[in-house]
């Protein structure tokens, strides 16, 4: 990037830099919001999301509530990329405050747009900014003084609005992605919990209901019950262990694989499951078995740690230990994913009882969570309806990824004035 003139982050500074409240014990129903570092590392744009609340009057209410465009800065955090990640609040419904271990920084709209510097320490550069002052003590940390004093680009407020505001097409249109990720998530456990939990189709054909599906579907489904080790079932349908439904294969000591030459495959941990792959993740061979590369639309489960299932879109990776690459060469996709997620919560039960440090679940577990599986007619007139629903929500978090990369890119070209404002909104209008 080209060399860009800056200043210290102080002088760009309505009021000092402020941290938060000692925090009070939390209240039901009552008392003024709290973002605390959950929210911090949950979101990046805060705005009319659940937090606790806490009791707050006097000086306290007065000096620290936040105000639309108020930049947070987590002070710690137990991983090092961690500390001094920037959110942005947005505004709320009510008033919010902010608790001990954040930073609060109230920028002059004069000189600097908030916006534009959330981008900014969101960016690479950005966290390469905020990496140079972090101390590593018991845990990673900022401190008030090395963020004031931190150089930052000095460019016209007028330039920073209009970068800003390309930036935030962006990220409109990813929020807009995860909204309808969402609802797709909710529609479709709704149906399955409908198939599945509830047989509702079963249930209004024995009571001479309307089924509310098209004909040629409700056909599909018995009108009458039968009884089984998990209760009363649809008649024709049969009981398979989860682990005979899917293969569960599990990863590799990826140590044992080290990146050769200047090719790799990022490793896939727990970690990556969480957040993706970033600068940390580490680097395995390509010459790893083929059947454990992972590909965008694997289901990838966490058998241990914070247990988790989803429909990896991170890229191409190396499958490491503690995760299970699910696959099937009998039922779709569709219907392995959603059982996994019905025996979720029961899964994170078992791991949570586990006396060691890192909770977890044995191959006897998913023998012990039963499926229930209708006769294949049922299950591929059953697909015509999940499949899309899958596939959408795949595209949509690749459309997401490519979003972020493309948003990640444009900030310190368009600092360095590499690139000018309306060449990237040129670039971008495909997205809006």
């Amino acid at each position: 990037m080209a060399e860009a003139s800056t200043v210290p982050f102080q002088n760009l500074l309505r009021v000092p830099l402020r941290n938060g409240l000692t925090r009070p014990k939390a209240v039901r129903g009552a008392g003024v919001k709290m973002v605390n570092m959950g929210e911090i590392f949950a979101h990046d744009r805060i705005q009319n999301i659940r937090m606790d609340r806490v009791p707050l009057d006097g000086k306290e209410r007065e000096t620290s509530l936040l105000e639309r465009g108020d930049l947070l800065f987590a002070r710690q955090s137990l991983v090092l990329e961690g500390a001094g990640k920037c959110s942005v609040f947005l505004g709320d419904k009510e008033p919010v405050t902010f608790e001990s271990h954040l930073i609060r920084a109230r920028l002059d709209p004069a000189v600097a747009d908030p916006l534009f510097f959330f981008y900014f320490f969101r960016s690479p550069v950005g966290r390469d900014a905020i990496r140079s002052i972090v101390e590593q003590v018991a845990a990673a940390g900022i401190r008030g003084r090395d963020l004031a004093s931190l150089p930052v680009p000095q460019i016209p407020v007028h330039q920073q609005r209009a970068i800003a505001n390309v930036l935030g097409t962006l990220d409109d249109k990813i929020e807009l992605n995860h909204r309808m990720n969402e609802t797709l998530e909710e529609t479709a456990r709704a149906i399955f919990k409908s198939w599945f939990v509830d047989f509702e189709p079963v249930r209004a054909k024995a009571e001479g209901r309307d089924t509310g599906l098209p004909e040629h579907i409700t056909d599909l489904f018995p009108d009458r019950f039968k009884d089984s080790e998990l209760g009363k079932i649809p008649a024709g349908w049969t009981i398979e262990p989860l682990d005979q439904v899917a293969h569960f294969l599990n990863g590799l000591a990826l140590q044992k694989y080290p990146q050769e030459g200047s090719e790799y495959l990022p490793a896939i941990k727990i970690a990556e499951l969480r957040k993706g792959v970033t600068a940390s993740s580490g680097r395995a061979s390509t010459k790893i078995p083929a059947q454990y590369v992972v590909e965008d639309g694997d289901v990838l489960f966490s058998w241990s740690g914070s247990l988790e299932v989803q429909l990896w879109t991170g890229g191409r990776g190396a499958l490491n230990q503690h995760l299970f690459k699910v696959t099937s060469q009998r039922y779709p996709e569709w219907f392995y994913y959603y059982w996994i997620k019905h025996h979720l919560t029961r899964f994170r039960d078992i791991a949570a009882d586990k006396v060691t440090t890192m909770g977890h679940i044995k191959r006897q577990h998913l023998t012990d969570a039963l499926t229930i599986v209708p006769p294949l007619p049922t299950l591929e007139a059953m697909s015509a309806t999940m499949d899309p629903i899958v596939s959408k929500t795949v595209n949509a978090n690749l459309e997401v990824r490519t979003l972020a990369a493309i948003r990640d890119s444009l900030l310190p070209r368009l600092i360095a004035g590499e690139l000018r404002v309306p060449d990237a909104e040129q670039d971008i209008e495909g997205f809006k």
